[in-house]
């Protein structure tokens, strides 16, 4: 019987690489800059275009382009979550200063 295995964090990803280049849990950006992160996010057209992406997969009725594309909005996503939690610390480190 085979044994399901968990997937390594790959430190040579490009979400790792990205995650070691802006150090997420430093507190370094201006409060406009970490103010201004905070608004990005998926407009509704990338949001609707995702959760179909999503859904498909889920059915198993990706191609391989449909694939790439969710693979891109996964790491986008990821890339704005830790520039999200950069801001938010850079945030929260100036109200307790």
């Amino acid at each position: 019987m085979a044994t399901a295995r968990r997937p390594r964090h790959d430190a040579t990803s490009e979400i790792a690489i990205f995650g070691r280049l802006i150090k997420p849990d430093k507190t370094d950006l201006s409060r406009e800059l970490a103010q201004y992160i905070l608004t990005l996010g998926f407009g509704k057209k990338d949001q609707n275009r995702m959760s179909a992406l999503a859904q498909r997969n889920q059915d198993g009725s990706l191609s391989s382009d449909d694939k790439a594309e969710l693979d891109h909005f996964v790491k986008a996503g990821h890339l704005l979550a830790l520039l999200h939690s950069k801001a938010r610390r850079t945030l929260n480190s100036r109200k307790v200063s």
